[in-house]
């Protein structure tokens, strides 16, 4: 029995798989998806360690820190989903956090040997050339019989709007070959006699893809869960899947099994653990899809350099649809060449893969509808479910990141059907300058980037290991969190390059503390940390009190800092900041610092 329904009664010719046609056309889209991938991230190829993402310099550090941080953990037998080195006293719950605590782990040794930036650029470029070899090897060899529509569609879903988006830092969303194997894996528990294998094998899959990217896996549960209600529903199918339904439950409960037992530990930190939280503190207002977003066009895309781009996403990292109108309409014929000619079983996948899309693209749009930057306050459907559990953790415009596989797939049953079935001369030119225009205008370009400040000689040389007691508590000003990510990447350097531990007050993190119990990036702000996020915002020096002193001096005691750490230069992730009001400001706070090495220094004895 075939892998997926949409084989069932209609399975296109399939290319032998060891023929030398195939095997070259396997190459090419291997050739074809890494020289994307490079393409996309070539900015950063240039000097790895020196150049970071523009629009998120701050993910990027995080992301290095948690593979630097995974690598010592494991190496050094401590906990990799909670962490004391980090907002001190109370410490980090990673599980309710981006852990990618099997990335962390399986590139441990390349951590160690070329450092957290270069292994985060290896691992970003993997991602999006391994996301097209996966949806290739879903489509050409379960799918449909020619090649070059698996590679159409399959380097389409990997170099998509919203993949490429993502690209700017997220290790998480851009692994998107775990989709093409999650669903493979489900559609195999339909297998009689296989289903102890099948829910062995989806249960492995859904640990790692819950410890890469936790809310993709969710998302992906949901769409396969209404794709396969739908078809399973049709008059078609209906038969089919009632015999194949009693395998597929003991499937899915060995499924349950097995990831409950890989997952019962993180599982339970991101339920009921310490520092845990309810929901991101994210509005869902803000971050949801306009409307008119999905026929708009991406910024990092030859339609974008020409500037037909548009400001509609809430981030650059965000253009989760972006499909522009040309690919909208272009789908919309594809729907229908092949739901005019499709046999019962094919239109029952159609419609599921049609539901599917709107589904996921009507969610995407949050709880009020909002179109071309106007809210029309009209309540939408994710208003409703917004404050169901985990629900109100999600960021409801990428749920749109749904919609692009479901193209992808139309798009590669398209093109096999017209290799299959060719039309008229006419007619074929006129799909290859409709594919040609959908497509062209959303060819990828690299990610930009800039410099960055380097690690300060202070923290390669090993220098703060004279200042601060083994375990003890370093902080640079202004403190780490989102928009100043230094802390976190001396951290990560001094834990790669094997040099011990030094905790930090703060950190870049989902913690506790925002309103209505929803977590909140790093922790509340204290006194010391508000006045010099002041000094280093508005280049002037706020006024200093005996009474901001003596509560300046609490919080280092509270946090129990050892040193305090102003390098020449400060990375500020969203906005410049000023190092001389920075340096005026902690005198008047602590008195005359010290030159060492390439900072200034202020200490204070342990404890």
């Amino acid at each position: 029995m075939p892998t997926s329904p949409t084989l069932a009664a209609d399975q296109p010719p399939t290319a032998v798989p060891g023929t030398g046609r195939g095997r070259r056309a396997d190459l090419i889209v291997v050739i074809v998806a890494v020289a994307l991938a490079v393409w996309v991230t070539s900015g950063l190829w240039r000097d790895p360690n020196q150049r970071a993402i523009t629009v998120n310099s701050s993910d990027q550090a995080l992301f290095e820190w948690l593979l630097a941080f995974g690598g010592h953990a494991v190496t050094h037998g401590e906990n990799p989903l909670f962490t004391h080195l980090l907002n001190v006293p109370d410490g980090v719950n990673l599980a309710v956090n981006t852990s990618i605590t099997v990335y962390a782990v399986v590139f441990a040794p390349l951590t160690y040997l070329i450092g957290p930036p270069a292994t985060f650029l290896v691992i970003i470029t993997l991602n999006l050339a391994a996301t097209a070899l996966a949806w290739y090897w879903l489509l050409s060899r379960h799918l449909v019989g020619s090649r070059l529509a698996a590679g159409v569609g399959a380097l389409f879903v990997a170099f998509s709007p919203g993949m490429v988006a993502h690209a700017n830092a997220h290790l998480n969303w851009t692994a998107g070959w775990l989709v093409p194997l999650l669903v493979a894996a489900v559609f195999a528990l339909r297998r009689p006699g296989r289903w102890w294998r099948g829910g062995l094998v989806l249960g492995v899959l859904v640990a790692v893809a819950f410890s890469i990217a936790a809310e993709g896996l969710f998302f992906t549960a949901l769409a396969i869960a209404v794709f396969l209600g739908v078809w399973a529903v049709h008059p078609a199918r209906r038969a089919q899947a009632r015999a194949a339904l009693p395998d597929f439950l003991r499937g899915l409960a060995v499924t349950a099994l097995v990831a409950g037992v890989l997952l019962a530990y993180p599982l339970w930190l991101h339920f009921a653990g310490p520092q845990r939280f309810h929901g991101t503190g994210f509005d869902p207002v803000i971050h949801s899809e306009d409307i008119a977003a999905f026929g708009a066009y991406p910024g990092r895309s030859l339609a974008g350099a020409a500037g037909l781009d548009t400001s509609l996403a809430p981030n650059p990292t965000e253009e989760n649809s972006f499909f522009g109108l040309p690919l909208l309409l272009l789908t919309v014929a594809c729907f229908g060449l092949l739901w005019r000619r499709a046999s019962p079983g094919r239109r029952a996948t159609l419609t599921a893969l049609g539901v599917t899309a709107v589904v996921f693209a009507v969610l995407s749009w949050g709880p009020l509808a909002q179109w071309n930057g106007r809210r029309t306050g009209q309540l939408l459907p994710f208003g409703v479910l917004d404050n169901l559990p985990v629900v109100n953790a999600a960021l409801p415009s990428r749920l749109a990141l749904v919609v692009a596989p479901v193209i992808g797939v139309l798009l590669a049953y398209t093109v096999d059907r017209l290799r299959a079935r060719p039309p008229g001369r006419t007619a074929a030119s006129m799909w290859a300058v409709g594919f040609a225009a959908a497509l062209l205008p959303l060819l990828p370009t690299p990610l930009l980037t800039s410099v960055r400040p380097p690690v300060p000689e202070f923290v390669t040389a090993g220098t703060w290991r004279q200042y601060v007691s083994p375990g003890g508590v370093l902080t640079p000003i202004p403190l780490t969190l989102d928009v100043t990510p230094d802390g976190q990447r001396w951290q990560a350097y001094a834990l790669a390059h094997r040099q011990g531990e030094f905790r930090l007050p703060a950190g870049f993190f989902l913690g506790p503390g925002g309103p209505d119990g929803r977590g909140r990036i790093g922790p509340p702000p204290r006194t010391f940390d508000t006045l010099m996020d002041q000094a280093g915002r508005t280049g002037l020096v706020p006024i200093v009190t005996e009474g901001s002193i003596r509560l300046s001096r609490a919080d280092l005691r509270y946090w129990g800092v050892e040193a305090v750490v102003l390098p020449d230069e400060v990375h500020g992730a969203k906005y410049d900041l000023d190092e001389d009001a920075l340096r005026r400001t902690a005198t008047a706070l602590l008195g005359e610092p010290r030159r060492v090495d390439d900072v200034w220094l202020w200490t204070f004895p342990a404890g």
